[in-house]
């Protein structure tokens, strides 16, 4: 029987093992995703190339390696019918990122190393974290934790560059119930600081000049700290009479920034054959606005807008920051041609709407309804 070439990857990594003429198991992934706001406002093409090499029993690496092209166009935080533009076209660009992992069994702990970069004209992001899966209860118990840590470097569209960090630490711990039960529970932590601004994000203000009423914009003002804490819960349930998995997830989220959120998430996948999986989902998200959100400055005691003071207060007219809802749903097709490969295809529809008074949301038309489609190959050695 003619042996099996190794993946070029599998045998650097993994010498000795090619040496005695033994493949690692291995899984590689590639998926396609285009997003594609209604309207023609934004579009993101995105393409995902994932992979996982099992050095030996022990000891594992994983990588990821993206490519993401935007365009379009976005609301830029002013009031529409006014003098400045409400939606405003984006520079195309495009960001690359990569991601590395090695983990290592350590009898019942499997310590991770994961570092990360992502790369765009404008932004950097570097990033490091580290966990730990603590297997117990005869295995029937992990505990999980661990730390992550991110440095980005934003640069201004009026020259120059800031800096700012976020750093999770985060803890879990996942039961198995019975044979066909699982639950989980996540704690996350999170604390940003530095320059939280969106350098593209404006708040307008009606003035007098030399006695004429104008509208001018002026750019945000986010405070230079965030703190938030993410509780998430999960139940995953297969239902043999149907040959079908219920999966649900409620997620409660808060900042001090006075967001308040509420995810609700459901996914059934049902088994047709042996090969074909459907699986539709639905989530549901609701956030409140931020205490900081405005829709103009009028009004606001600030003396100079163009360049506020630790004094001043904070504000910002992002919309991403105001009480909304967002609603998604769809449906993902896995297909399993043989042991070796398969094939996904999903398509969602996101809808986001605003709630809450008028002061507390944008304008209607800045809230974004978009299609998603993604299709992806996987094939495991």
């Amino acid at each position: 029987m003619k042996p099996r070439q190794p993946v070029i990857l599998a045998s650097l990594l993994c010498p000795s093992v090619y040496a005695q003429g033994e493949i690692p198991p291995q899984h590689y992934d590639y998926s396609y995703q285009l997003y594609q706001e209604d309207d023609d406002r934004m579009r993101i093409e995105s393409h995902y190339i994932r992979g996982q090499i099992e050095i030996d029993d022990a000891t594992s690496f994983r990588f990821q390696a993206l490519s993401d092209a935007i365009s379009g166009a976005s609301p830029t935080g002013s009031l529409p019918g006014t003098t400045q533009p409400y939606i405003a076209e984006v520079n195309p660009d495009t960001r690359h990122g990569i991601l590395a992992a090695l983990s290592h069994q350590f009898g019942d702990h499997r310590v991770e190393l994961e570092v990360s970069r992502s790369k765009e004209s404008d932004y950097l992001s570097d990033g490091i974290a580290l966990s730990d899966s603590w297997e117990l209860n005869d295995k029937n118990t992990t505990f999980s934790y661990g730390v992550n840590y991110l440095n980005d470097v934003v640069s201004l569209p009026a020259g120059g560059e800031e800096d700012k960090n976020a750093y999770d630490l985060f803890t879990g711990v996942s039961q198995i119930i019975d044979k066909n039960t699982v639950v989980s529970l996540n704690l996350t932590l999170g604390y940003g600081d530095g320059y939280l601004n969106d350098p593209y994000k404006w708040v307008q203000r009606d003035e007098l000049e030399f006695g004429i009423p104008v509208v001018n914009v002026y750019p945000e003002n986010r405070p230079d700290s965030r703190f938030r804490q993410v509780l998430q819960f999960e139940a995953r349930h297969y239902v043999e009479a149907a040959h079908g998995v219920i999966d649900g997830v409620l997620r409660l989220g808060n900042d001090d920034f006075g967001v308040l959120s509420q995810t609700v998430q459901l996914e059934w996948r049902q088994e047709v054959g042996e090969r074909l999986q459907v699986i539709p989902f639905f989530r549901y998200y609701h956030q409140s606005a931020a205490d900081f959100f405005v829709n103009t400055l009028n009004g606001m005691n600030i003396s100079d807008p163009s360049a506020p003071t630790s004094g001043d207060p904070n504000y910002s007219a992002d919309y991403r920051l105001s009480s909304l809802n967002a609603i998604s749903g769809g449906l993902r097709l896995r297909y399993q041609f043989n042991e070796m490969f398969s094939a996904n295809a999903t398509y969602e529809r996101y809808v986001m709407s605003p709630t809450g008074s008028s002061s507390e949301h944008s304008p209607d038309q800045s809230y974004p309804s978009a299609d998603i489609w993604t299709i992806g190959v996987s094939a495991q050695f």
